[in-house]
């Protein structure tokens, strides 16, 4: 009997210090799931080499199921926005965004607007897209969402359903851009990144979408790691995994994200957005 227990006990252990060596991490799906299965499988190989340990990569199908999936321990690093970022520390005490790419500094996003609508590029917020049909990106995106409806909301003096005839949520970039390239929705808001590179791609027709206006820069996207890392694999985890982060040169793994490089990022660079966030409701004060 004793040995059976004993030999339970062992098997139990063991599965638990197997489980504890996997690191698993997500990230927000703001593009198509063939392109971040692509990025983030080379990503857990990296992270793998550098730490020696087994490293997964989880997909999610929204915003809110990456930082769910970090809240309940599914995942213990995450690839956020600025906005999913604050969500997913608030709720998992001592949680830290730990690096950013160079880039996200000064993130700005696009508004981008069907050839319809007669609407050209200005250095002016563009007053003329009310009346329009309108499509943010994701509910939780930064880019796709928090930061032009802080914009729209500060020129209108009013919430983004008075302003517009219909107001969507494509759920990513990339179905912004086709959206509105489409006239499904005359105007959007879009990450300039992922305009830029499906510019590059020869995905945008240019005589049926154009960008006519961009924010001023806010921090945005981040990597962000549980406050219970180093209790889970070992004293100095976190300070490796952001070593690991930051020192990646690979510039086939960088060019997929796009960033130039990683860089490191602390909790009180997001303060804005919290802020921001929390001064237009979607955030609770």
């Amino acid at each position: 009997m004793k040995k059976w227990i004993s030999g339970c006990f062992a098997i139990i252990l063991f599965s638990t210090l197997a489980q504890a060596q996997t690191l698993s991490f997500t990230a927000i799906p703001d593009q198509n799931t063939a392109r971040l299965e692509q990025r983030f499988g080379k990503v857990a190989q990296y992270l793998a080499d550098i730490l020696k340990i087994d490293v997964k990569y989880i997909p999610v199908k929204s915003y809110s199921a990456s930082v769910n999936a970090f809240k309940n321990d599914q995942v213990q690093l995450a690839w956020f926005g600025g906005l999913s970022g604050v969500q997913a520390r608030r709720a998992v005490a001592g949680s830290q965004a730990i690096a950013q790419g160079e880039e996200d500094q000064y993130f700005v996003t696009y508004l981008i607007a069907h050839a319809s609508t007669g609407l050209q590029r200005s250095d002016a917020f563009p007053k003329s897209i009310a009346g329009k049909t309108f499509t943010f990106g994701s509910k939780g995106s930064t880019s796709g969402r928090l930061m032009p409806e802080y914009y729209i909301r500060q020129s209108f003096d009013q919430a983004p359903k008075s302003i517009f005839k219909r107001v969507g949520f494509s759920g990513d970039h990339s179905k912004t851009i086709a959206l509105v390239q489409s006239g499904s929705y005359q105007v959007g808001a879009v990450n300039f990144k992922v305009w830029e590179r499906e510019l590059k791609e020869g995905k945008i027709d240019t005589s049926q979408v154009q960008v006519i206006w961009k924010t001023p820069t806010y921090v945005d996207y981040n990597w962000t790691v549980r406050g219970d890392v180093d209790k889970k694999f070992g004293k100095g985890f976190t300070r490796k995994l952001q070593n690991a982060l930051i020192t990646m040169h690979d510039k086939t793994l960088l060019d997929s994200f796009p960033r130039k490089q990683f860089i490191k990022a602390d909790n009180s660079m997001y303060a804005p957005i919290l802020e921001t966030a929390m001064n237009i409701g979607i955030i609770e004060k």
